[in-house]
């Protein structure tokens, strides 16, 4: 019978791919991370809390009640929230070609916040922080993948053979890809893409404002892309917001060109003063903004999941929430083919993931592309029907609120993980 390194390889020890593989450290598998940073899980959480002092990663997630949930159910939670957490109660949206406007609040649900702004490093601490209890979890850092076999049968069930950059080879009843939008092990696998740039950079930053901003995240449709204010709490301080501001790639060189004076200026008046003077700006990034999506999740004894199977326009702040919903998914499909002795790296299984994860990652990312598109036209009429579609479904309580319980993560076809507790 052949020999196995490991039941499943998740290559890339990044927020999704430790999710999944904490999600699945319960069970008899025997788990293997492949990550090429180095990283020592038990000493991310000092770090992190060292480095809070000095400022926000500008690189933040906008975490669904969902989200919040699967977190909780892998153990990463309570170091998430020993760090720094921002829950938010309010959502703002306006269009700023009109009067259209949107209002969205935990109260009307009897919420006690729609999500959670947390800076992906916090993220990440808290699931290293749980890996580091799970040591049959086996992480093995500095290397990549350097070659994937096709999937072959080992009599007793299907296994890939990776070929590793240290030279070692490894054998697999699982693959799963979790190594970034760019993934290496996907396109060793060779899934088809569908892809194509949106035509937008992000510039990413965080910044101080004169009024509180009221733990609400504030959203303004400009005339070349989105801009968004999402709260930060440190602390009592709540004057800080993380801002997200999509545009054409002309208008990023120019915002990234202005001294910080000028540039809190400019951004003043693109938020409209919505929360008084911009008192000041930490270091921009610049992202581009690119559509990818693979056409297929899954082949024999090979998955991807997270950014390395689908990435989507910032602008409703739901990719890592995808990704988590995958990881989760996954696990959950995996766990039960085991329980029934099925081999985990068939197609007739994994497509019962790709089922469950493919439509409704497409139908966000279809929803998001639509919401670019028809902010970005300047047509006098559907400027106008946007705007008055906005305020109409701002008077619709039972409708609007259904968007925002969508918006939380709350319906769908979710893994046990992502549901909250009775009670709860």
């Amino acid at each position: 019978m052949q020999e196995f390194d490991a039941d499943l390889v998740i290559v890339g020890a990044g927020m999704v791919g430790l999710t999944a593989a904490l999600a699945l450290a319960d069970s008899d598998l025997k788990i293997l991370l492949l990550e090429s940073r180095e990283l020592d899980p038990a000493a991310q959480v000092a770090s992190v809390r060292e480095q809070q002092g000095a400022g926000f990663d500008p690189r933040v997630s906008a975490l669904t009640v969902a989200s919040q949930q699967i977190l909780k159910s892998v153990g990463a939670w309570p170091a998430m929230a020993a760090l720094r957490l921002s829950p938010y109660t309010d959502m703002d949206v306006w269009d700023g070609e009109g009067t259209g406007h949107i209002h969205f609040s935990a109260a009307e649900l009897h919420e006690a916040c729609l999500g959670h702004i947390v800076e992906n490093r916090v993220i990440l601490a808290g699931l290293c922080d749980a890996l580091a209890q799970r040591p049959q979890i086996e992480l093995r850092c500095g290397v990549e993948v350097r070659n994937l076999s096709e999937a072959r049968d080992a009599g007793a069930g299907l296994y890939r053979e990776l070929e590793l950059s240290d030279g070692h080879r490894l054998r697999a009843r699982l693959v799963v890809a979790a190594d970034g939008a760019l993934s290496r092990t996907r396109q060793l696998a060779a899934l088809p893409m569908w892809e194509w740039d949106y035509g937008h950079h992000a510039v990413v930053t965080t910044v101080r404002t004169e009024a509180p901003n009221r733990a609400t995240a504030w959203q303004r449709f400009t005339d070349d892309g989105p801009l968004a204010f999402l709260p930060l709490q440190d602390g009592g301080d709540d004057h800080l917001s993380s801002i997200v501001w999509s545009t054409s790639p002309e208008h990023v060189r120019e915002l990234l060109g202005y001294d910080d004076a000028d540039f809190c200026r400019v951004l003043e008046r693109a938020f409209e003063h919505r929360l008084g003077a911009i008192l000041w700006s930490d270091n921009r990034y610049s992202v581009p903004l690119r559509q990818r999506h693979a056409r297929r999740y899954v082949q024999e004894a090979f998955a991807a999941i997270g950014d390395a199977a689908h990435t989507i326009h910032p602008l409703a702040g739901q990719g890592v929430n995808l990704g988590l919903l995958d990881a989760a998914v996954l696990a959950e499909v995996v766990l039960a083919a085991v329980t029934r002795g099925d081999d985990m790296g068939s197609l007739r299984i994994l497509r019962r993931f790709q089922r469950r994860r493919q439509g409704d990652n497409l139908s966000m990312a279809a929803t998001m592309e639509g919401f670019k598109r028809l902010f970005d036209s300047r047509q006098p009429l559907l400027v106008l029907g946007r705007n008055l579609g906005m305020s109409c479904l701002d008077r619709l309580g039972p409708v609007k609120n259904h968007l925002v319980l969508a918006a939380m993560g709350l319906a769908g076809d979710l893994p046990a993980r992502a549901h909250r507790p009775v009670g709860d």
